[in-house]
């Protein structure tokens, strides 16, 4: 469990650095203000979560039920979260947008939220 969080936190990296790129040279030709502000927003998101996810994996065992939850909740957050604000953004540019993504962006966000409940929880519980 602990390489799961550090591989996937690794790839989300390495794929957060590129779509970055991705977005700043290549879409920003394409794309309309709005929908370049929305894809860095996914890209940092991207990031962010990709850093928690090396942290924990360095500094947890996890080896107990909350601290794999939190662990997923993370993957597919970000997974659900950045991705479907890609695939939003990218298909809105080329004038058929994917408007089924569009509840999944909130579910993803959902799965964050719940992430960091539950590492709230965690650190709460182990102060008492």
């Amino acid at each position: 469990m602990v390489l799961l969080s550090q591989v996937m936190g690794a790839i989300l990296g390495i794929l957060a650095v590129i779509f970055g790129a991705f977005g700043a040279h290549i879409l920003k030709k394409s794309f309309t203000p709005e929908q370049l502000t929305s894809f860095e927003t996914g890209v940092k998101y991207q990031m962010y979560h990709a850093l928690v996810l090396l942290m924990i994996g360095f500094n947890f065992n996890l080896d107990t039920g909350l601290e794999k939850y939190m662990v997923y909740c993370f993957i597919i957050g970000t997974l659900l979260f950045s991705f479907s604000i890609y695939g939003l953004c990218i298909s809105a540019s080329k004038g058929k947008k994917l408007k089924f993504l569009g509840p999944v962006t909130p579910l993803g966000g959902l799965f964050l939220v719940t992430g960091w409940s539950l590492l709230l929880y965690y650190f709460v519980r182990n102060l008492v």
